[in-house]
């Protein structure tokens, strides 16, 4: 978790580089409405212990936001986006060794605070809902039974997660580009019962976006 906490914050530091740089405009105090589109790195952690080993995935995110000011410093910005997480997986199930892909597909609802130390500059930080809407399994061993692809498919996940999201927006007028790195504070282990692996998802995020100005 700090190894999460610590790459996180490495994401503000990627700013200083544009400390230096003049706008012509300030929009800190603008209504601003957008869409964006990127990806996502994703991957968990949190499998306690289990014999189970996870590798990052990519993935699609894509959606709208909203940038609602509190004064030239401060502001809101709720987000929804259609964002795909993951991992790529291998463990034993049924006594029979595995290989896994999963792709889960999210409706995510960040409401971020926001701080503009300059104009080009967006730091965020705050809670993201997600609700899981589809999950894709894909077995790579030829050994797997029909057993196994049932007890993954059966299985009681949980599809209602709140994660914790940090952040950096920089703007160049229209154009902004956005990093995250969320992660969830729930497991994926619904009400215990699971027999998969327990685990929580960890995630980076790049997009473009265009803002209506």
């Amino acid at each position: 978790m700090k190894k999460i906490t610590i790459s996180a914050f490495a994401l503000f530091a990627c700013t200083s580089m544009f400390a230096g740089r003049n706008t012509s405009s300030d929009h800190r105090e603008t209504l601003l409405f957008g869409i964006k589109a990127g990806a996502n790195y994703s991957n968990v952690y949190d499998t306690r212990g289990e014999a189970f080993v996870a590798n990052p995935k990519f993935g699609l995110a894509l959606g709208a936001f909203a940038a609602i000011p509190l004064g030239e410093l401060m502001g809101i910005q709720p987000e929804l986006l259609l964002s795909q997480k993951g991992f790529k997986g291998s463990g034993s199930l049924l006594g029979t060794s595995y290989g896994l892909t999963r792709t889960t597909t999210f409706i995510d609802v960040p409401i971020f605070f926001s701080l503009k130390p300059v104009p080009f500059v967006t730091l965020l930080a705050g809670p993201q809902f997600s609700y899981l809407v589809h999950q894709k399994d894909v077995f790579t061993s030829s050994a797997t039974s029909y057993q196994q692809e049932q007890e993954f498919k059966n299985d009681n996940i949980r599809k209602n997660i709140l994660c914790f999201v940090l952040g950096t927006d920089i703007g160049l007028e229209e154009m902004v580009f956005g990093l995250r790195a969320g992660w969830d504070f729930q497991s994926n282990n619904g009400d215990g019962t699971s027999s998969t692996p327990n685990y929580k998802n960890v995630w980076y995020q790049a997009t473009f976006g265009y803002r209506f100005l």
